[in-house]
C-alpha cells in the first residue's frame, strides 16, 4: 500500500501537469496557427518558467553565468511578447491583443510583488484588488473566445489563468517570506561598528 501524497506533493504534481499542458498548447500553436500565435505562446511559456524558477527556487543554483542567462531569456521573452502583440494589432486579432495587454499587466504586478515585497505587505488589499481586476478581465476573454466558438483559445486562456494564479500564490508566499526575513534580520544600525 502506498503512502498518501502530502499537500505539497499534490501541489507540485498539479503545477507540473499545468506546465505540460501549456507546453502542449505552445506546440499546437507552433504547428497549427499563425506565426504571431506561436511566438506569443513560446514567449509566455518562457516567461512563466522564469517566474517559476525565481519564485520557487529563490535564487538557489545561481551563478553569474546563470543569472546572465536568466536575464537574457527574460529579455528575449519580453521582446517576443512585444512582437506578438504588435502582430495581433496588425492582424486585427483584438481578443488576442486585449489578452496580451492584460497579461502584461499581470506580469508587471508580479514583478512588483517579487521586487518590492514590502509593498505587498503594506498594501495587500490594493494588490488583491488589482489581481481580481486583471484575472476577472482575463476570465471574460475566456468566455468571449468560447462564445465565438474558438475552443482552443478559450481552453488555452483558462490554463494560463490557472498557471499564473499558481505563480501568484508562489510569489505571495515568496513576498511574505522575504518580508518576514527582513523583519527578523537585525538592522544595520544595530550592528556592531
Amino acid at each position: 500500500m502506498s503512502t498518501p501524497r502530502s499537500p505539497f506533493q499534490k501541489y507540485a504534481i498539479f503545477k507540473v501537469v499545468i506546465l505540460l499542458l501549456l507546453a502542449i498548447d505552445a506546440a499546437i500553436y507552433t504547428v497549427g496557427d499563425v506565426p504571431s500565435a506561436a511566438l506569443d505562446a513560446i514567449a509566455w511559456l518562457t516567461l512563466l518558467l522564469l517566474f517559476e524558477w525565481e519564485t520557487v527556487l529563490k535564487g538557489r543554483w545561481r551563478g553569474n553565468w546563470l543569472t546572465a542567462a536568466i536575464h537574457a531569456a527574460r529579455i528575449a521573452a519580453i521582446v517576443g511578447i512585444g512582437l506578438a502583440a504588435i502582430a495581433f494589432f496588425e492582424e486585427h486579432a483584438w481578443l488576442d491583443a486585449m489578452n496580451t495587454a492584460l497579461w502584461i499587466g499581470v506580469v508587471a504586478m508580479l514583478e512588483l510583488e517579487v521586487r518590492f515585497p514590502q509593498w505587498v505587505a503594506r498594501w495587500p488589499r490594493l494588490f488583491f484588488a488589482l489581481s481580481l481586476l486583471l484575472y476577472g478581465a482575463l476570465a471574460l476573454l475566456v468566455l468571449a473566445w468560447a462564445w465565438h466558438g474558438e475552443w482552443l483559445d478559450a481552453y488555452d486562456a483558462l490554463i494560463w489563468i490557472i498557471a499564473f494564479a499558481i505563480i501568484e500564490m508562489d510569489v505571495l508566499r515568496f513576498s511574505r517570506n522575504s518580508a518576514s526575513e527582513r523583519a527578523s534580520a537585525p538592522s544595520e544600525s544595530a550592528a556592531p561598528q
